[in-house]
Parts: structure tokens; C-alpha cells; sequence
């Protein structure tokens, strides 16, 4: 006789509302009859525990419920077979079970855990984990020993070789997750582990679960209804693998059909969820416009999905390029418990995590330039910062440098800028902007403030930063102020253009055109894009000398009288484009050396407002191809 599904040695039960257990289990078994149990604790058997009839055993199979146990234990469960008159034919023992919360934790690296083992917590009695291998036992790190799992998908993932374990590093937020719930509600806490390093949504899609333990939701929902199929909550930590051009626009999307399916395949429409926001990423030089666009898209997961909150970790400290140092996932498991108590029984547990409410401009009465007032909710007591306040950028589209002092006043915080309070108004801000920021303002309860932005502030638009990889053409004969100078008869093709990335945004040839001068001479610039839709485009130019431009193939603008200094808004150039690859062909004539570059970049402006108030994840871009 031996259980197969929803009671083991040393799990958590999941309580009902009303604090007791309602569990329903099953197993093998050789004999039929009636299905006994006798439940003691501390060796007194529990009043109205003492044989009860819990279910039935035939055909090889035994079920049964288990409900009345209170929240506690642990508990010493007897089952038996009994056949007529009495007479028993199997009997097995359930050794240390507990009442209380059980929860899902899934993601990939960071919810697995990469922090150093020897910073781990130390494991309470209380609290459980369902481990990879199938096992319930105290929870410690790693929880999720991916060397051991059963479900095949994690060997899979690793190219087919299984998992090597690894004895330094391993600590996650789960354990200290647990441990804190512990400590503020008494209530026992089981762990289920699920997560798998460097997965992605798309690979967590939930429409994959018919395969069962070959998917990491098939897996997930395997491995939940084994343990009874019902869970307190999940605690989530996911993202990192879709910062990336094809899958940051999908992001809101793809959670919300996941967590729709997890609410749906636990039973419960309002599972309280916490996602952790990812943090920073060190090594990486271009895109971080899709690792800030999943960061807040993650910020505003709880305006779009009911009953869920999302937990900062950008002020956290990294082991390595990616992954979140022990201490620091300790730090980050206590406040994802303190959300999801505050989740679940609202602010008598304390506040969710901190929120931006409103950012605005106001004229500095001193100085006369601007400043920006950013105010925050659910602070807890004030907003402070170890040693200078940092962590906020104005962008332009691109980072401008314009703030010399951040001020914190209670629940603002007050960006004085070198800014007029109209320039201001063509800025967008951000909180942690970029792949590794230094950011350290928390509030009194030492929890961050979530990265945001970019937030227009003044009317929003839909920007690109402006273009500097671009194939550019060698030094070519002048042709004057390009009256004259058609599109290549071949295309771009007969150019012979080379990619160079420039620093910043300007597209400088000044080192080349200089050394020539006063000799004029003529150079191209070309870009392709990519439209996964229909879009209403302009083209945003600055140039110093004569320009031509070419918009896939046709002639749109020739300025003859182009002359320095070069500055974004020269011209504005209107293109309605299709679906598909598009070229832009720049033409530039050198002005006897005193050319020397230009500006490229592209505003789409058919995107509703209300997409563009919620920020760039929410609406697609042209892509650009170089």
C-alpha cells in the first residue's frame, strides 16, 4: 500500500478558509474495502481522528479525503484497508505532515538560485519543500536541484545531458520566503520548486501542458496535482530571457495567458501571484530598451492582471553578470512574503510594494530652470538612501545628464535639472534605466522603488534613440549641393556600404571629411528597418551640408543649403509604410569639410495615447536592421 498523489512523509497540506485541511488523496493498494484513518499528534490521537472511514479501496486503487485537520502539526496519519468484519488487510503510516500555505515557485535563474549555498538561510521545521527529486522534506537550499528532477524537461533543456549539481552556489529567494511567512503568521509553509534557469516565456507557454513533465507547465501542473492540486499563491521571478527585440513586445501578453492558465488549472480565479521586476544585467552594451521595456511592463502587470504585485529588486547585489547574491535573495524572499501577506489580507499585514503615482514639472523660483517631482505610494515611513540618492535619467531619447541634484522629500523626490521647464517637456524619465544602473532609494522598510519609464513628461510619443549603426559608403567624389545626383542606378547594392557603429548619437565622418578638406566630397548612409505592421512613420533628421534623402527607393527631401551645426529637427519627413523591410538612403555632401555627420531617427505616430502613456512595451517599433 503506498500513496501516489496528495499525502506524503512531511508535506504541507494546503488549509482551507476555513484553517483546516481538505485534502483529497489516492494510491496503490492489493486489497479492497473501506479506507480507515487514525491521525495523532505528539502521540495523542486527534478528537474525531480516532479510525474514521476516509474513502474506499478497489480494483488495485485506494482515494480518500482528509479534512478537519487543523492548521499545525505535525501530524502521524495511519491509514488501513479494512474488508468485512472488520478485518484489516493493509495498513500504511504518514509520517510528519503539516496544515498550512503551500506555493508554486517558478521562473528561471534567479528563482532557481545562483547565490552562494553558504549564505543560504537556515531551514525552519516548518516550513517544507517539495523538491525536485519528489520528495517533501525541510526546506533548504537548493531547492531546486536540477540534477535530481524527475520531470524530463529539465534534462531536455540542458541539450539532452542532465543537470551537473552544484555544491557552491544554489540560494534563491524561496527559502526566506517561507521562512518569513513563518515567522508572521505561525502558519506551516510548503515550497513547491518548479523553476529552470534561463527559460523564457515562450517555453513556459502553458499551451504546452499536454506534454506533461516534457514542458516546464506541464511539469509544473504535474508536480501541483500530485501534492492535491491547490495552492495558497505563486511567487514568480521571470523575464531576463525575454529582454530581447522579438519577445519584449509580447511580454504582458504571454503573462497574462500564463497566469490566466495558472489561476484556471489551480481552481482558484483569484490566486494572489508576486512577481519579482528582473534586476541588472552587466557585460551588455546594446538593447536596453527591451530589458527597461520587460522591467516596466512588470511595474504595470498589476494595473492589467487583478490580485497580483510586483516586487522590485534593482537596488539588490549580484553574485555574477546576472544573478542576485545570497544575501541579497534573502533580502528579496522577505519581500516577496510581505507583499503577498499584503496581497492576501490587505494593509493590516503592511503596504505593497512602492508605486509611482505622478510625475510633473515645476519652475525652480532660484535658478529658473526645472525640476521634476516624482511622487511614490505605499512608502513605508520615508524615502532614504545610503549616501547620495541615485537611479534617476532623463532621456532625450537618449540620456541627456541633465540632473545635478536628487532630493528626497518624504514621499518625493525632487530632480533639480539644467533644463528650462520647456525642454523639460520633450524629456522622458527613467528609474534604472539601462542594463546596470546604481540605484539605493528605498523607504524606511528597506524596500526599493520600482524602475520605470521612459515616462513622457510631458506629451508622450513613440520614438526610436536615434540610429548610429548604420552601412555607411567610402569617400566619393563630390556632387555639389546634389542637384543632380540620382538614386544608384543598381540600389544600394552598387555602393559598396560597410556597418559602422558611431558613438553617440551624431554619425560622424568629420576625421575622414576633414582630412580631405577643402576638397567636397560626397558620402551615403543607409539603414533597413523591419515593420511586423503597418505604420505611420517619420523620418527625424539633423545634418550639416548639402542632403539627399531616398525613402525605399523614392527621392523625398533635398535640402541643397544644409550647413552646420547639424541638430535633430532639420527635417521631418512623413512615411506611411507596410508591412515588410524598408530602406532609408541618406546622401550628404561634405561642404568643403565643414560637413560632417547626421542624425537618423524614426517617430511612429499613429499609436494611441492611451498605449503611449503606458509606455513602449505596449506598442511595436520598427525594427532596425542596420
Amino acid at each position: 500500500m503506498k500513496t501516489t498523489q496528495g499525502l506524503f512523509d512531511h508535506m504541507v497540506l494546503q488549509r482551507n478558509t476555513r484553517n483546516v485541511s481538505q485534502t483529497e488523496f489516492g494510491g496503490e493498494c492489493a486489497a479492497s474495502g473501506v479506507l480507515r484513518a487514525r491521525v495523532t499528534k505528539g502521540g495523542r490521537t486527534v478528537a474525531g481522528f480516532d479510525g474514521i472511514v476516509v474513502g474506499q479501496a478497489r480494483r488495485g486503487h485506494f482515494s480518500g479525503q482528509l479534512r478537519g485537520l487543523h492548521t499545525g502539526g505535525p501530524y502521524h496519519i495511519e491509514l488501513c484497508i479494512e474488508e468485512k468484519e472488520g478485518q484489516v488487510r493493509e495498513r500504511l503510516a504518514v509520517h510528519g505532515v503539516l496544515v498550512g500555505d503551500m506555493w508554486i515557485l517558478g521562473g528561471q535563474s534567479n528563482m532557481q538560485g545562483c547565490g552562494r549555498l553558504s549564505e543560504a538561510e537556515r531551514p525552519e521545521p516548518f516550513v517544507r519543500a517539495f523538491f525536485m527529486d519528489d520528495h517533501w522534506g525541510p526546506a533548504k537550499e537548493p531547492l531546486h536541484d536540477l540534477s535530481v528532477a524527475v520531470d524530463p524537461v529539465h534534462t531536455d533543456l540542458n541539450g539532452g545531458v542532465r543537470p551537473a549539481p552544484n555544491t557552491f552556489n544554489g540560494t534563491g529567494p524561496g527559502v526566506a520566503f517561507g521562512n518569513e511567512l513563518l515567522h508572521r503568521t505561525g502558519v506551516p509553509q510548503g515550497l513547491i520548486a518548479c523553476a529552470h534557469g534561463g527559460t523564457s516565456m515562450s517555453q513556459w507557454d502553458p499551451s504546452l501542458k499536454h506534454k506533461g513533465g516534457k514542458s516546464l507547465y506541464g511539469a509544473t501542473m504535474r508536480r501541483l496535482e500530485k501534492n492535491g492540486g491547490r495552492v495558497a499563491g505563486l511567487a514568480w521571478y521571470q523575464g531576463c530571457s525575454d529582454g530581447a527585440p522579438d519577445a519584449a513586445p509580447l511580454y504582458t501578453a504571454r503573462m497574462r495567458k500564463l497566469l490566466s492558465a495558472f489561476r484556471r488549472d489551480t481552481g482558484a480565479p483569484a490566486l494572489p501571484i508576486v512577481v519579482v521586476q528582473i534586476s541588472r544585467l552587466y557585460g551588455a552594451v546594446d538593447g536596453s530598451v527591451h530589458w527597461n521595456s520587460v522591467q516596466d511592463q512588470q511595474r504595470r502587470l498589476p494595473r492589467a492582471i487583478s490580485r497580483l504585485s510586483v516586487v522590485p529588486a534593482i537596488d539588490l547585489d549580484l553574485d555574477d553578470l546576472v544573478h542576485i547574491g545570497g544575501k541579497s535573495q534573502n533580502r528579496l524572499g522577505r519581500r516577496m512574503a510581505q507583499a503577498m501577506l499584503a496581497l492576501r489580507h490587505g494593509r493590516k499585514e503592511g503596504l505593497p510594494p512602492i508605486e509611482l503615482l505622478k510625475v510633473r514639472i515645476e519652475r525652480n523660483p532660484q535658478t529658473g530652470t526645472g525640476d521634476v517631482v516624482v511622487e511614490f505610494g505605499n512608502v513605508m515611513g520615508k524615502l532614504e538612501a545610503h549616501g547620495r540618492p541615485e537611479g534617476f535619467e532623463l532621456l532625450n531619447p537618449r540620456p541627456t545628464r541633465g540632473i545635478f541634484q536628487i532630493t528626497l522629500e518624504s514621499k518625493k523626490v525632487r530632480l533639480r535639472t539644467i533644463h528650462s521647464t520647456t525642454d523639460l517637456s520633450k524629456c522622458m524619465l527613467c528609474y534604472g534605466y539601462g542594463f546596470s544602473p546604481y540605484c539605493n532609494v528605498t523607504d524606511s522598510a528597506g524596500r526599493s522603488l520600482p524602475v520605470f519609464g521612459p515616462v513622457a513628461l510631458g506629451k508622450p510619443v513613440a520614438m526610436t534613440p536615434c540610429i548610429n549603426r548604420l552601412r555607411v559608403s567610402p569617400l566619393l567624389a563630390s556632387a555639389g549641393k546634389l542637384h543632380e545626383l540620382p538614386y544608384p542606378q543598381a540600389g544600394c547594392s552598387a555602393l559598396e556600404l560597410e556597418m559602422r557603429a558611431f558613438e553617440g548619437d551624431f554619425c560622424s565622418r568629420h576625421p575622414e571629411l576633414a582630412a580631405r578638406a577643402p576638397e567636397d566630397m560626397l558620402v551615403y548612409y543607409a539603414c533597413r528597418i523591419r515593420c511586423t505592421e503597418p505604420m505611420k512613420l517619420h523620418v527625424d533628421l539633423g545634418y550639416d551640408g548639402p542632403l539627399k534623402v531616398w525613402l525605399d527607393g523614392k527621392e523625398v527631401l533635398h535640402d541643397p543649403d544644409g550647413i552646420n551645426p547639424a541638430a535633430l529637427g532639420d527635417a521631418r519627413i512623413k512615411w506611411p509604410v507596410e508591412a515588410g523591410e524598408h530602406e532609408v538612403l541618406v546622401a550628404l555632401g561634405s561642404n568643403g569639410g565643414l560637413a560632417w555627420g547626421i542624425y537618423l531617427r524614426l517617430e511612429r505616430s499613429d499609436v494611441p495615447l492611451r498605449l503611449l502613456k503606458q509606455g513602449p512595451g505596449s506598442y511595436v517599433m520598427p525594427e532596425v536592421l542596420g
